[in-house]
């Protein structure tokens, strides 16, 4: 069972820092995705005799870590649907590159095409047939000799959009071989690290930031000192 971090939770809500490796939804790996976690988890925190409900408006890859967020009721689901749905919800990645970017800041428009069977994304940079507009913002927050850190911001969710778009500019996430990185991180991750989700609540209609801290790891360390976090 994977130890759980609860980010935020109330009676609608329930947001989880997620570590790489875990799957957020069940995948024919058959490995117990964290939605069976979290219902497990409540059913035994809460003595509740029946089912628990959780629901999935959204997905992390699986070897991304940070700010999950699952629904607690039908009706909390239905409307986090369409806030995502709409671009409502405001998704901040932090991800470390290999190679700096040629700006510090831009935003990235990429046309983006899926191989089913490769389970990977491909970019193109004009429109083409059952190729999917995606765009991105990001930012340079620090650097050293070897490795780089970006914010990223999603504007439109697509498949391994930001993993894709960085490669497509010479920026592959460190550890992410599928997109072109030299080598593998040791415990199969990949520098990619989803920080904050900003929406206004779909049921008390307020709004809510919550902030995933880092991995537990020598360069997120390294940068956040940097940062003087």
């Amino acid at each position: 069972m994977t130890v759980l971090t609860i980010l935020y939770e109330d009676n609608h809500l329930i947001m989880v820092n997620k570590r790489a490796g875990d799957i957020v939804q069940g995948d024919r790996t058959g490995d117990c995705p964290l939605c069976e976690q979290l219902k497990d988890f409540i059913r035994q925190r809460d003595h509740k005799p029946g089912n628990v409900f959780i629901g999935v408006p959204h997905r992390l890859d699986r070897p991304v870590s940070g700010v999950t967020l699952f629904a607690k009721t039908g009706k909390a689901l239905e409307r986090l649907n369409e806030l995502f749905r709409t671009g409502d919800v405001r998704k901040v990645y932090w991800a470390i590159v290999k190679n700096r970017p040629a700006k510090d800041a831009d935003v990235l428009t990429h046309y983006l095409t899926r191989n089913e069977k490769q389970n990977k994304s491909y970019a193109g940079n004009t429109p083409s047939p059952n190729a999917k507009e995606a765009r991105l913002q990001y930012r340079l927050l620090a650097g050293s000799d070897h490795y780089h850190l970006l914010e990223v911001q999603l504007l439109t969710g697509r498949h391994h959009q930001i993993r894709c778009q960085l490669a497509a500019i010479g920026c592959p996430v460190k550890g992410d071989l599928k997109y072109g990185a030299a080598r593998s991180n040791p415990d199969g991750s990949i520098s990619l690290h989803a920080r904050r989700i900003e929406l206004i609540h779909p049921v008390k209609k307020e709004p809510l930031t919550v902030i995933a801290p880092l991995p537990d790891e020598a360069l997120w360390k390294w940068f956040a000192a940097q940062l003087k976090m």
